[in-house]
């Protein structure tokens, strides 16, 4: 079986896929019990070769595949590429360039984030192999099923890729596709911030004292989670973390009568510390959170007017919406014509933005014609009231 279990193997191999043009890569990993994904495998395949690295073979160095996904000349393939993307940047390599075709399909009709398996059926005119789809990754050694399942996600991923690059090129939509990609190659995706973790968290209530509390915990929870590799939940829950700070308690004793909360020793001395500095703040040095949003009277109904002309216009483009406008994004357009969003900018105003300033003016109506939806272009700014 193509499976690469030593150094010098792999090296001879990236030193082969260094001449391609591009190459399809794929991860295993394993984080249930982690907090860090824990890297098992990793798929590679070129035109005629494909074989699967073993990461957790005593001794092997990753040094000439990350020098691989380094190298500018060869383009690396990858579909739904946010996770595998996460390691490799944990392992100090983004692969660059980068092309993911489950970004690609979104710009080529097929939908919302469009799963693996529909393109190898649709594109590649194949079937994937499922036998291994719920395995251990990290158990050795590998069997011949799991190493031929894992390859299916790189081998068909060479056909999608030319395919997908193909209609991209046709349409002229390339340019849409960079613009995404260089987005995910943002090294601050993969980036988790202990300061930052709170806001993974649904706040009920806005008092800036038990925000700051929330705060100080989730901060310190992170830091713990990172530190021992364990997930965040094994240090503490989200809604343990929340039911501590409501309470505010700050002594051990205070924090040990809470009857669901259960952590050792050193950490409830960790809470009760954050907590008694929090406490300690004055109320000026405490957060204050934005307001949430309200929408002005009446804009309700011109935001759904505006879903529906974005999903026709996207229909119509064969792009999926969640690549030209958020809800945010609409809700911004009705109430201001000049909102700086996304969707009032580059291809996204062609395909949606212009359309939805005519609707709010009334120069653009939304019709069934013949079981169909419509867009009827007015002489007259005016609407019916």
């Amino acid at each position: 079986m193509p499976l690469i279990t030593d150094t010098r193997a792999l090296a001879a191999f990236c030193d082969r896929m260094r001449q391609e043009r591009f190459v399809a890569v794929d991860t295993e990993f394993m984080r249930d019990r982690t907090y860090w994904p824990r890297l098992c495998l990793v798929q590679v395949a070129g035109e005629k070769e494909a074989v699967a690295i073993d990461a957790l073979a005593p001794g092997i160095d990753l040094a000439p595949l990350l020098a691989l996904m380094a190298d500018p000349a060869v383009l690396k393939v990858m579909h739904a590429a946010r996770q595998d993307l996460e390691i490799f940047h944990r392992l100090g390599q983004l692969p660059h360039p980068f092309f993911d075709t489950q970004v690609a399909a979104m710009v080529c009709g097929f939908g919302e984030e469009v799963a693996y398996e529909t393109l190898v059926n649709k594109v590649a005119k194949a079937q994937l192999d499922k036998s291994s789809r719920f395995t251990d990754w990290a158990r050795r050694p590998l069997t011949e099923a799991q190493i031929r399942y894992a390859l299916g996600d790189v081998t068909h991923l060479r056909v999608i890729y030319e395919s997908l690059h193909a209609r991209i090129e046709k349409a002229g939509r390339m340019g849409w596709v960079q613009e995404e990609l260089e987005a995910l190659l943002d090294p601050r995706l993969y980036e988790n911030p202990p300061e930052e973790a709170w806001k993974r968290l649904k706040l009920r209530s806005r008092d800036g004292r038990f925000v700051a509390i929330v705060q100080a915990l989730a901060a310190w929870r992170e830091r713990e989670a990172q530190r021992r590799d364990l997930p965040r939940a094994r240090i503490i829950r989200d809604d343990l973390l929340l039911e501590v700070a409501a309470n505010r308690p700050q002594t051990v004793e205070e924090l040990r009568s809470l009857e669901r909360v259960s952590v050792d020793k050193e950490g409830a001395a960790a809470i009760v510390a954050a907590i008694r500095e929090v406490m300690a703040l004055p109320r000026a040095a405490l957060p204050q959170l934005p307001e949430p949003v309200v929408l002005p009277r009446g804009i309700g109904p011109i935001v759904d007017l505006l879903r529906v002309l974005l999903k026709y216009r996207c229909e119509e483009a064969e792009v999926a919406q969640r690549l030209v406008a958020s809800t945010a994004d609409l809700e911004a357009i009705a109430v201001d014509d000049r909102a700086d969003v996304p969707a009032m900018h580059g291809w996204r105003r062609e395909i949606f933005g212009e359309d939805a300033l005519a609707l709010k003016a009334g120069r653009l109506a939304l019709a069934v014609r013949g079981r169909r939806p419509a867009v009827i272009r007015l002489e007259q700014g005016t609407a019916a009231s």
